[in-house]
């Protein structure tokens, strides 16, 4: 990937709060939606909708898509150099 792409996926995550907190809340660990709306007060719909914006993008990826509950998020490599940007 070269910079311009990569600086193009840093801006489309910067202009939402909600991606921003939540590709900083899942951080290097892996995290699912119902703890990540705790942590950031935020209703589970709602960061389940912000996680699979950001699964499109291939920022972050689902290690059990087949869960119906209990869906395991973690960062992709880019969504980890993502963060590198925004922190």
């Amino acid at each position: 990937m070269n910079d311009d792409e990569l600086f193009k996926l840093v801006g489309y995550v910067m202009a939402s709060e909600y991606r921003k907190n939540i590709l900083k809340n899942i951080g290097n660990g892996i995290k699912i939606p119902s703890n990540i709306a705790k942590e950031l007060n935020l209703r589970t719909n709602h960061v389940s909708n912000v996680l699979k914006e950001l699964k499109s993008e291939n920022i972050v990826i689902c290690l059990n898509e087949d869960a119906r509950k209990g869906r395991l998020y973690k960062n992709t490599e880019l969504g980890l150099e993502i963060l590198k940007y925004i922190q």
